[in-house]
């Protein structure tokens, strides 16, 4: 079975977050998007929330399934048996970043890493951007699922 990890923080996820796991749904038996535990950054949304969240976005693909995660990335990806991490990137400044985690993937434990160029239309997205637009009063719309915009509204009003 070829199996790949999508990892990322995903707080919360975005329309360009979907679009690569949605292609690497297409290239790969099974798709894991791990989500990152990081004890050292407080995140918007709970672990268990993101989880939900993307579990929700995620549905319509039959071969997905959503994980939580700390420690090493590669640690991550030998107990999923998988051989793979798929990476979206927006631009070339994301490439030099991400360049040198693949190669200590790879020299670390084997894992490959496939680099997936976003769509164009969310080649300037991020999560902490989407956040900056609803905190604002913008409109976010075009860029997060229906359930995660209104959940993102509806955190920032309580914050």
């Amino acid at each position: 079975m070829r199996r790949a990890v999508c990892p990322g923080s995903f707080d919360p996820v975005t329309n360009g977050h979907l679009d690569i796991i949605g292609r690497a749904s297409r290239l790969f038996d099974e798709v894991i998007i791990g989500v990152l535990i990081n004890q050292s950054k407080t995140g918007l949304f709970t672990i268990e929330e993101r989880l939900e969240m993307l579990g929700e976005a995620t549905a319509e693909y039959g071969n997905v399934r959503v994980a939580a995660f700390h420690g090493l990335l590669v640690d991550f990806c030998r107990t999923q048996g998988a051989a793979v991490v798929v990476k979206g990137l927006r631009a070339v400044s994301d490439f030099d970043y991400e360049l040198q985690m693949a190669q200590m993937n790879i020299g670390l434990s084997g894992v490959e890493t496939l680099f997936m160029p976003t769509n164009p239309l969310y080649s300037f997205l991020s999560s902490s951007l989407v956040k900056d637009v609803v905190k604002w009063g913008g409109d976010a719309s075009p860029y997060l699922p229906d359930p995660v915009l209104a959940r993102l509204i509806s955190r920032l009003k309580q914050n």
